[in-house]
């Protein structure tokens, strides 16, 4: 044998890729910072440049252990006591520090001012890119605020939602300096159609004593939990505390955590109120009323985690394909691998650009009629459509690895079993469709303000199909609920054209060439090449 060879040496590590992280997620994304500053958020930037740095590194390495160590129930301690907590791996609680701590559930209320929302929007698009699943509680403590703030007594709760500052010990909402909030609307027999809850809500002095269960209990761990349930006046929402003042813990049992396809981070369980003090938010009889105004912060962040999804995917495709050679030549400058990544490049744009179009309406919204028309419809239709879009996209960036990307040591696959999540929560695809033929029946002024938008010069499909929804949009014409979803993928469609042209993309006529004109393919990469593929995916990705 010579002395030269090795036998154990089988192989060498060639033509592999390098680490993806660390990266800076705000420096990365040109397509983002332009948004920031169309939106109104520039006041803001050096703390979402910093946000960005930390998401791409620290946070993106503590996700990885967040998700493979999933959340475990506790019913009691050694000794027998119920106790109902929530355990996590550690990194969890860094993640949880880190978000709340740079405002990625509170810079809206406790930074107020204008772009304030915009911000906060572009913070947890940035968190999520790195952990889907703590977006959950972040999302639903952002939420909660504006709702708890219309209660006086309910002030403190509200203001500690919206604080800096994590504490994740279990005690009385008094003795710590942030909460966070989960919570409770869906039950069994009901699912979407909550006016079927069966949770009762019995008046007990200054409160309510809640007997019911909740199928789908969001952030178990919370200190506080917004819960819908039969008052003697009807439906009505109410804040139910995990630790009661005196330091006991509230009447409720959680029976089990769901074994979910994905968001591994984050606790979903099912509950059980046997008694449980709650205080009232809103009137008696209101909760749905109450509820919705939550639901517009929420689903806009379905959106913009889509969005966060889309661009990770599309970030490991582009960086795979960069490093990777095949068949003599880099993937990257393989033409179909070229044409399939500026295909994706160009949805993930579109989708981020809508969804930081409806942050910025959110925020205009309160000074500005027209903005709040908009925002409230425009949520909808971009919730249904880019959630929609989210799993195809995906499944095509994985394609891109090959073999790799369906592998767990690869974020792909986390990805992957994350995509369908938001287009179930907070409102099926049915119940988006539906809720935006019902805001255009009874909201004129949410037709006339998309009608509005959509006036812009986008190039002659987009005009054409811009013609085709007047009727809907301006003349009252009746759409009959099977037709509802066709009529909101056409106006996603035509509004993420008509976002791109305001915004003087480049790639306007790209987008709505291979995605409304008559050459649009149904799959990612089938429509006509586009004639600048290898900018867009340089602008995706800067090298």
């Amino acid at each position: 044998m010579s002395p030269h060879l090795d036998p154990g040496a089988t192989h060498a590590v060639d033509n592999q890729p390098p680490e993806f992280a660390p990266r800076d997620l705000w420096r990365d994304d040109l397509a983002l910072r332009e948004a920031v500053d169309r939106e109104g958020a520039r006041p803001f930037v050096e703390s979402l440049a910093r946000y960005g740095a930390l998401a791409g590194d620290a946070l993106y390495v503590l996700a990885h252990d967040a998700h493979r160590d999933r959340p475990r129930l506790r019913t009691h301690d050694r000794f027998g006591h119920r106790i109902d907590r929530v355990e996590f791996h550690p990194a969890y609680h860094g993640l949880m520090e880190a978000a709340v701590g740079h405002g990625v559930a509170g810079l809206s209320w406790h930074q107020p001012g204008p772009g304030a929302h915009v911000a906060r929007a572009t913070l947890s698009y940035l968190h999520h890119q790195a952990d889907p699943g703590t977006s959950c509680p972040l999302t639903m403590t952002h939420a909660a605020v504006p709702v708890l703030r219309r209660e006086p007594s309910l002030a403190e709760w509200a203001d500690k939602a919206a604080a800096p500052h994590y504490d994740a010990t279990e005690v009385p909402m008094a003795g710590k300096a942030g909460v966070t909030l989960g919570m409770g609307m869906t039950e069994k027999q009901g699912g979407s159609d909550v006016r079927a809850n069966t949770t009762t809500a019995m008046p007990d002095g200054d409160g309510y004593r809640l007997v019911g269960h909740k199928w789908f209990f969001s952030a178990p761990m919370s200190d506080g939990f917004l819960v819908l349930a039969q008052a003697p006046g009807g439906l009505t929402c109410l804040l139910m505390p995990r630790r009661l003042p005196d330091g006991s813990k509230n009447a409720f049992e959680l029976m089990r955590l769901k074994d979910k396809l994905g968001d591994w981070s984050n606790a979903s369980s099912e509950v059980e109120f046997r008694g449980a003090r709650a205080w009232r938010v809103g009137e008696e009889g209101r909760g749905i009323a109450t509820i919705l105004e939550m639901v517009m912060l929420t689903r806009l962040d379905c959106m913009l985690g889509s969005a966060a999804q889309m661009r990770m995917a599309l970030a490991h495709a582009v960086h795979h394909a960069r490093h990777r050679r095949a068949f003599g030549a880099p993937l990257i400058e393989q033409p179909l691998m070229t044409t399939v990544l500026a295909d994706l490049a160009l949805e993930a744009e579109a989708a981020l650009a809508l969804s930081m179009r409806v942050a910025g309406a959110v925020d205009r919204a309160p000074t500005d009629a027209s903005e709040a028309a908009f925002a409230r419809i425009a949520t909808a239709i971009g919730k249904f459509w880019i959630c929609k879009r989210a799993p195809a996209f995906v499944n095509e960036a994985q394609e891109c690895l090959g073999g790799a990307g369906y592998v767990e040591e690869s974020i792909l696959p986390r990805l992957y079993r994350q995509a369908p999540l938001n287009s179930i929560w907070e409102g099926s695809g049915n119940v988006q469709c539906l809720d935006v033929m019902r805001a255009l029946a009874r909201e004129p002024d949410t037709g006339r303000a998309l009608w509005d938008e959509l006036q812009v010069d986008a190039g002659a499909e987009h005009a054409a199909l811009v013609t085709q929804l007047k009727p809907a949009l301006l003349e009252g014409q009746a759409i009959a609920p099977e037709a509802a979803r066709g009529l909101v993928s056409s106006l996603a469609l035509a509004l993420q054209g008509a976002v791109l042209a305001r915004a003087a993309s480049p790639w306007v006529d790209a987008f709505c060439r291979s995605r409304i004109g008559p050459g649009r393919g149904g799959v990612f990469g089938a429509s006509p090449p586009l004639d600048d593929a290898t900018a867009l995916v340089e602008r995706a990705l800067p090298t």
